[in-house]
Order: structure tokens, then sequence, then C-alpha cells
């Protein structure tokens, strides 16, 4: 059933478990996710990445709307990391729930004024906004102690931003990164306490694939309410396309479809136990 971002993380804050938030390209996503979702009992977000909306347009979100609504159990779907004022007004005209507007590259104020303009306009809509307050990085390689501490979300500096732009959740920025982690993960939980102490929002934690489940556990613990997922999925999609790729199988191509789909599922459903959201919803 189709359910606002906003209720979904306050209902996993007060109960202290965090949801998954799947970035999805297809059909058979988000079939995975709505799948998983109803076997585990948890609720899910369904994400959508604005070069993916640039790929599949209204009709891509159409099917995401269209499977968090036929699911038996809460979800939302989620326009993540978009600098793009029209896209963003574009996905609330189309009834998503929410919408990630991403300034992070942008100076502290520019970041504030345009997270501030997209936030009147969603709340205009009964839809939420998450913001982004330091730079969520994709590699850790060539970047010193100092480099990436720069990068990382200042306590004070996301009280103001929060106080101003009056956003509903917040990603922040501890040491995690996109994608692949290089070496072992080492996230600042000293400095997500202290924006925890300054903040009552839910939290969200972007790159989730490869954390060990103490710092999962730990960072639900500092208020945590959200984990952005994409690449261990993508790669059990890719892994399954491969090796029937170097077979002379005839198999039709839907059974190939539902078996991907079934595969994918496998990694969701292990998420959402890690999560704490399996039978929560």
């Amino acid at each position: 059933m189709l359910t606002s971002t906003k209720e979904l993380l306050e209902a996993a804050q007060k109960d202290s478990y965090a949801i998954g938030a799947f970035n999805l390209y297809n059909l058979e996503g988000a079939k995975a996710v709505v799948d998983a979702a109803e076997a585990e009992n948890s609720p899910a977000i369904i994400q959508i990445l604005p070069h993916v909306l640039d790929y599949g347009g209204s009709p891509l979100i159409a099917v995401f709307l269209e499977a968090a609504n036929s699911a038996k159990v809460p979800m939302s779907v989620h326009l993540d990391h978009c600098d793009d004022d029209t896209m963003i007004k574009t996905v609330l005209d189309s009834g998503i729930q929410s919408v990630l507007a991403d300034g992070s590259t942008l100076p502290f104020q520019e970041n504030l004024a345009f997270t501030r303009e997209m936030t009147e306009l969603a709340h205009t809509k009964g839809a939420t906004v998450e913001a982004e307050v330091g730079r969520i990085s994709g590699t850790e390689d060539g970047m010193t102690v100092a480099e990436k501490e720069a990068k990382m979300t200042d306590p004070e500096e996301a009280k103001e931003f929060v106080a101003e732009a009056g956003v509903d959740f917040l990603a922040v920025t501890i040491g995690n990164v996109h994608g692949k982690y290089h070496g072992e993960p080492k996230l600042d939980f000293d400095r997500l306490a202290k924006i925890r102490q300054q903040l009552e929002i839910p939290l969200v934690l972007h790159g989730a694939s490869g954390l060990p489940a103490n710092m999962i556990q730990q960072s639900i613990d500092l208020g945590v309410c959200k984990f952005n997922v994409n690449s261990e999925v993508r790669k059990r999609y890719l892994q399954f396309w491969r090796e029937y790729g170097q077979t002379e199988s005839k198999r039709d191509l839907l059974d190939c479809q539902k078996e991907v789909t079934s595969a994918m599922q496998e990694v969701i459903a292990e998420k959402m136990r890690l999560f704490g959201s399996a039978g929560k919803a």
C-alpha cells in the first residue's frame, strides 16, 4: 500500500529499526522489492535515480507507484539525489511521496536556498523532502584524512540547515561512500552521535552496501532510520545475466525474468532482516 515516506521513517525511528530504500531500474527490481517486503512483512522504499528517470520517464514512475500501491505492506516511492528543480516538480506532480533535493555540491547558503524552495513546494503537494549536508564520496581512493573530514556533515551546520530549510529527514556523511568500500569501512560514530543530539528528525545513511552488521546496528542506535541500497542488488542482477549469456539455454525470456527477480529478492530480504524492518509492517 502506498504510504508517506515520512510516516514510514517516523515509525522506524519510534521503534528503533531502519527501512531499506532500494534504487531500482525496471519491473524486475520493483517485483523483487515487493515480493521481499511481503515475504518478510517489512515496509520498504522504492527509489529512482535521475538518470534512470531520464531513461524510463513517466511509464517507469507509473510502474513503481503501482508496484508500491499493490503491495500488501506499506511502501513509498522516492526520487534520489536530484538537483534539478524541474524534475523534482515533475515527480511531485506524478504522485511520488518524497524526494532528495540534493544541493550538497553547492556552497552551504546556496544548498539551503535550493532545498528550502523544494521543501516548500513538496509540502504543498503532501510530499516530504530529504536533504544532504556534507558530500558523500563515490570512492575513498586518493583522499587525505583532512579532505575526507571536510566532506563530512558538521553537526552545527546540520542543525542550522534543518531549522532553516524545514526538511523532513537528513542524509548524513560520516565516512560512508557510494558504491564499493576500498578496505574496511570506517564510520565516525562520534560525529553521528553529535548530529543526533542536534536533530530530532530521522537520519539517512547512503552507501549501506558492504557495511557490516555491527555498523548497521550502531547507526540505527544513533538515529539512522533509512539505508540506501543499490550496489549489491545491481550486482546480483548483472551476475545472473552474465551467467545466462555464457550458456546455450533456450529458456523462455520470461522464465529468466522470474529467476533474476528471485535472485534480487534474496539480497533485498537479507537487507530487511539486517535493518530490523522484517516483521514491522
